[in-house]
């Protein structure tokens, strides 16, 4: 029971110190900029340790960015509310196709809408409307998501996946 938990807070450390040092990699798409690898962290999380140690990464991850001035607190509602939702969707489906829209739908629907009150009330961006984070959001998780499928996609025919799984549990 304790070597689980210990390799499971081992690789929860791993992903949050990959989304941190990679959290400056970007991809300019048009005319805003896809931060793909928290979302990339937070299928694989998903996949592999669960919803709630996805939802921790992403708090980890949003608060050491945050504390190194690298991110916003648009982090926060972006990053947790889709590792939530591709976490849960894993855990209850073990399906990656609906797990990978859980990412998608759950950073660029639901935390675009969340980060709205966090700009407006706790930013003081008077600018800001309802959906002015919707888009963003869509093209980030987008991108990370896809990034996260192809690594899925390489780690199932090599038949790696199953290995590692049991390893971590």
């Amino acid at each position: 029971m304790k070597n689980t938990n210990l390799k499971k807070l081992v690789l929860s450390a791993m992903f949050a110190a990959i989304a941190v040092c990679l959290s400056t990699f970007s991809i300019p798409v048009g005319a805003s900029k896809c931060f793909p690898v928290q979302h990339m962290v937070n299928v694989l999380a998903a996949v592999f340790l669960g919803p709630w140690y996805g939802v921790g990464i992403a708090f980890v991850t949003s608060l050491i960015r945050n504390i190194l001035g690298t991110g916003s607190l648009m982090a926060f509602p972006g990053s947790m509310v889709g590792a939530l939702a591709c976490g849960l969707m894993y855990k209850y489906t073990n399906k990656l196709i609906p797990t990978y829209v859980a990412e998608i739908v759950g950073t660029g629907i639901f935390g675009g809408l969340l980060a709205f009150p966090v700009a407006y009330l706790i930013m003081g961006r008077s600018d800001a409307a309802v959906f002015t984070y919707i888009l963003p959001f869509l093209v980030s998780t987008a991108g990370g998501t896809i990034i996260a499928a192809v690594i899925i996609t390489v780690l199932e025919k090599s038949r790696v996946i199953t290995h590692l799984k049991e390893m971590i549990a």
